[in-house]
């Protein structure tokens, strides 16, 4: 189901292609500036790109999300793997069960062994991958990150959920109009080094310096690791630690959800707002009891199905991940690759309890 900007006037503009990811762009460590030279041609950047290239049927795609578990990212993979179906080629998902920042390293070993012709991640780490990620693409394997970015020499393209400085900045704006711009705030995020956290929460920062914040304060960012029981000990900490709280940002799915549900059963209810991005079916019992006025997301079916149709455009000659080149996503219509490769799947939407029974993921 797609997202609509008809929403009762409550989408997110989208902001134009800015360097968002600029904490994510540093080098791989121990690569040389002559080492990136030429693992940028092996990925292709030096090839020519046939913009009336049909999609190759029969390609083998992999998609390796932060965590197997993570429910957001099961979503993201299983429409990615419909859509490689949708196109005559096949997908599958593997990876860790927990979302250290290397343990992502065995699973790209072992793809490359198996010649896939795309491997799609979600990075937990921008450069832990990398050494990985580079012997792919030297083996001809299309690489696109999607969701978490890795280093921009370690992929040929990344599929951004929307504009990552939007994202982190729209996480303030809203939690502060339901604080009445005052009080102490928390960021509930994922894991300490993942890519997509830390850029929003950059932003998040900044964002806050701004005159109209200046009677909010952040007092801490903690670390619940995607991990549902750990987010939830986090938040009992949070509110513990800091007796003023008066709202926690959470900017992961698995986060928020365990967030509102400890509110949501404590005398918190009612007097610590939640807000961050999550799905509708996590959060519908939250919103409607209560809990949760409001949270942001895009819809993680068509992340997966973007980046299916851009890693397939990509192995199949269509594109190379140069600035300014065009293909199609399918019902999605067509995409322009932006800076560094980001391609920017659309504005996020605002749900509350007036349209979140209007969506079903």
């Amino acid at each position: 189901m797609h997202l609509r900007t008809r929403t009762r006037g409550r989408v997110l503009a989208a902001a134009s292609v800015v360097c968002a990811l600029t904490v994510t762009l540093a080098g791989c460590g121990g690569t040389t500036k002559n080492d990136a030279k030429n693992d940028d041609k092996t990925a292709g950047s030096d090839a020519k790109a046939d913009p009336n290239a049909e999609l190759k049927k029969g390609l083998k795609l992999a998609f390796l999300p932060k965590q197997i578990n993570n429910p957001y990212e099961k979503i993201v993979d299983d429409a990615g793997i419909a859509a490689a179906k949708e196109i005559g080629s096949t997908g599958k998902e593997v990876g860790p069960s927990d979302a250290s920042a290397s343990s992502q390293v065995s699973y790209i070993n072992t793809l490359i062994q198996q010649r896939m012709n795309a491997i799609l991640i979600a990075a937990n780490d921008p450069n832990a991958v990398c050494t990985s990620l580079k012997n792919a693409m030297k083996q001809k394997i299309a690489v696109v990150a999607y969701d978490s970015d890795t280093a921009k020499d370690c992929r040929q393209l990344f599929i951004n959920q929307a504009s990552s400085e939007e994202i982190g900045r729209s996480q303030v704006k809203n939690i502060a109009k339901q604080l009445d711009y005052k009080g102490e705030i928390a960021i509930l995020s994922a894991t300490q080094n993942a890519t997509n956290q830390n850029t929003w929460i950059s932003f998040m920062k900044d964002e806050l310096k701004k005159p109209e914040y200046k009677d909010m304060k952040l007092v801490k960012v903690a670390y619940g690791d995607d991990d549902d029981q750990k987010s939830f000990q986090e938040t009992q900490g949070l509110l513990k630690a800091y007796p003023n709280l008066k709202g926690i940002i959470s900017p992961t799915t698995v986060g928020i959800a365990a967030a509102a549900r400890y509110i949501s059963s404590s005398s918190y209810k009612g007097k610590v707002v939640v807000n961050g991005l999550g799905t509708p079916n996590q959060m519908r019992k939250y919103v409607k009891d209560g809990t949760v006025e409001q949270f942001a997301l895009w819809n993680p079916k068509d992340l997966g199905y973007l980046a299916t149709y851009a890693a397939s455009a990509l192995a199949s000659g269509q594109i190379t991940g140069a600035e300014g080149q065009k293909f199609k996503a399918g019902k999605l219509g067509e995409y322009t690759i932006g800076k560094d490769g980001e391609i920017i799947l659309g504005p996020p939407t605002v749900f509350d309890k007036d349209n979140i029974d209007e969506f079903n993921f």
